[in-house]
């Protein structure tokens, strides 16, 4: 029995519209701001007057960025 599997490289993105690339893309810039946030969290956990907003501000950010992209497909 021969049964015929996705590409796990490109099933997921071309269910979102993308390329292969355009996803990497896109996955890599969400991943890089997320991580950069979580950063600025912890450095604000230690000095609490540092980087006040940044993390609430992406998050905020990203969520926007999220649904537009939904409602432009």
């Amino acid at each position: 029995m021969n049964t015929v599997r996705a590409n796990p490289f490109t099933e997921h993105p071309a269910a979102v519209g993308e390329t292969y690339l355009a996803h990497l893309r896109t996955a890599a810039g969400f991943g890089f701001q997320m991580v950069f946030a979580g950063v600025a969290c912890l450095v604000h956990a230690l000095l609490p007057f540092l980087f006040v907003r940044t993390g609430s501000d992406c998050i905020c950010r990203l969520y926007e960025r999220m649904q537009a992209r939904r409602r432009g497909r």
